[in-house]
């Protein structure tokens, strides 16, 4: 496994990371705890050390596995949760901060998420929603110094709304954060051309969430799949947004060579190509997607060319707007 420097926090973390939402209970479709520990277990043995979660990914429940599942290797990860919006607003509106995250309800869920992973610190927390109107609020900035200054917290980030990194540009010039989370993938490059250099010019660490476009990418999907309903894709994927995903997702398909073997192999190869990316955490329910997504951290990258071409398959859309 890779590891790449986490901004200025000067961590070596994994740069494939795992993303826990879908362990958490909820809109992925029925989940066993049983299989979501074997896929934690098999991640750590894989070498991934960077783990991400957030309070609400079932209520809690993503954080309690995550506790579970590395009662002994603590000490050996950098664990990461959220902070949910109090309004319960996803993406952030324009409000004030005062109604999405006042300083005790930072403090609040930060002590929940503390009992959930059964810790005194957490490596990285951060806002799950973020709107550049309140890179000056007093609000976050109070709570957030009130959890360091304790050691509560070591490090401090914000996740930047779907599809939208340009919301991010003055928090992440202001240098008061630590890291951002973003969707990056082969069919949104939009980062690549406004955030990642700024990122780079911050020492400000880039988590690429999303980078299978919620299983679109992974090479995995037909035109006849039928997700449950319960699983939020069944809204993400509807009418003929399925068909179209895997006809694009046919034209990408040049990317599988030489130790490329899927699809996903090739949109994770294709994240990590970026130098300003720190880790990407793709949701693995399994162990065998563990396996497969880890095989491609090996220092291998694809090169300008083929970025070259990737970039004519861009696809700009957002499906969450009728996901949820």
């Amino acid at each position: 496994m890779q590891k790449r420097i986490f901004g200025k926090t000067g961590w070596s973390v994994s740069e494939i990371g795992y993303g826990a939402w879908g362990i958490g209970k909820r809109w992925w479709g029925p989940t066993w705890d049983s299989r979501s520990l074997k896929a934690l277990k098999r991640a750590f043995e894989c070498g991934i050390n960077f783990y991400d979660t957030a309070l609400v990914y079932g209520e809690g429940h993503s954080e309690r596995l995550i506790a579970k599942a590395f009662k002994k290797e603590r000490q050996n990860l950098f664990i990461a949760t959220k902070i949910p919006p109090k309004n319960k607003t996803w993406p952030a509106q324009d409000v004030p901060c005062q109604k999405s995250f006042p300083e005790d309800w930072i403090l609040q869920c930060t002590e929940k998420s503390l009992k959930n992973l059964k810790t005194d610190t957490i490596d990285l927390q951060q806002l799950h929603v973020w709107s550049d109107r309140w890179t000056d609020a007093e609000e976050w900035k109070k709570g957030v110094d009130k959890l360091k200054r304790s050691g509560k917290i070591r490090a401090f980030g914000i996740s930047i709304n779907d599809h939208d990194p340009d919301s991010a540009i003055r928090i992440v010039e202001s240098g008061m954060v630590d890291s951002v989370q973003v969707i990056f993938n082969l069919f949104d490059h939009s980062p690549a051309e406004k955030l990642f250099p700024l990122c780079q010019k911050t020492k400000t660490a880039v988590i690429v969430r999303v980078p299978l476009d919620e299983g679109g990418l992974s090479g995995k999907l037909t035109p006849g799949t039928r997700f449950h309903r319960n699983d939020f894709r069944s809204r993400y994927f509807a009418g003929e947004r399925l068909l179209e995903t895997c006809e694009r997702v046919e034209g990408m398909k040049f990317l599988i060579r030489g130790e490329i073997k899927t699809m996903a192999q090739a949109a994770l190869k294709f994240c990590l190509s970026f130098p300003a990316v720190t880790a990407v955490i793709p949701g693995m329910r399994r162990p065998e997607h563990v396996e497969e997504n880890t095989a491609v951290s090996d220092g291998r990258y694809f090169t300008v060319e083929e970025l070259r071409e990737a970039k004519k398959h861009a696809w700009v859309r957002n499906f969450y707007k009728s996901a949820f």
